[in-house]
């Protein structure tokens, strides 16, 4: 009898959820404030993450882009609506260039 109250208190108690609620942290990078909050707190615990995070977003950021080069971006017209293109490469005069919305629209299967 004792066995079955002890297995039913272990079921009732890995039924419970957690109640999350947003935290004030501090990075130990830059010093300032950040909130971890519910949603990343849910994310740790699915991911089985026990340390809460100890730097900001913006830090991490910087952290992970610390050897990438910064991107360069040009600027052409785009061939169906005329406007401003904003593109990774050096367009080449030869061949058309569209904007996002234009490329979007060229991309999806017309019917």
């Amino acid at each position: 009898m004792y066995e079955e109250e002890v297995m039913d208190t272990v079921a009732e108690e890995a039924t419970e959820e957690v109640v999350y609620q947003d935290e004030t942290l501090v990075c130990k990078e830059c010093g300032n404030e950040f909130v971890f909050t519910v949603g990343e707190q849910k994310f740790y615990a699915e991911k089985g993450f026990v340390n809460k995070p100890k730097t900001c977003k913006a830090c991490r950021d910087a952290k992970k882009n610390a050897g990438k080069p910064e991107r360069q971006y040009f600027e052409a017209v785009c061939a169906d609506c005329g406007g401003v293109a904003k593109v990774t490469f050096e367009p080449n005069p030869e061949r058309p260039v569209y904007c996002s919305a234009c490329f979007e629209a060229r991309r999806k299967p017309r019917d």
